[in-house]
């Protein structure tokens, strides 16, 4: 018995449906999310500061006195540029912008996620 596998008519079913995954997983993670207003982050999973976007500042993260990681807000993204970690994850990690999006330094225990709505018309809070 010679049977086969996949046919030419299964190529093309698998070829197709494979394309159509492929553009909706690309349609829902460049279109899904909202640009954020704000950035809020943590230490610890304690509250840190919530910063606007808007504002181009730079904002060291410290924690008894020492900064451990440096978090530059501008052109309403927020981007982890410095830290003193070993691995430096977080530093290589793209810009963020969009709700829902976050950075994670794990040595340092810190969390940057973006948020929107009610929270921009804080400016910093420690």
């Amino acid at each position: 018995m010679n049977a086969k596998r996949f046919g030419k008519n299964d190529r093309i079913f698998l070829g197709t449906l494979a394309v159509i995954l492929l553009m909706g997983c690309a349609w829902f993670f460049l279109f899904s999310g909202k640009d954020g207003t704000v950035v809020k982050i943590t230490v610890d999973g304690r509250l840190y500061g919530i910063y606007a976007l808007e504002a181009e500042q730079t904002v060291e993260i410290k924690d008894e006195e020492n900064v451990t990681n440096t978090l530059k807000i501008s052109q309403r993204k927020a981007d982890m540029i410095k830290a003193d970690c070993p691995d430096k994850l977080c530093v290589h990690q793209k810009a963020i912008s969009r709700e829902r999006e976050t950075i994670v330094c794990l040595p340092n225990k810190v969390v940057v996620e973006i948020i929107g709505g009610t929270e921009a018309d804080l400016d910093s809070v420690t």
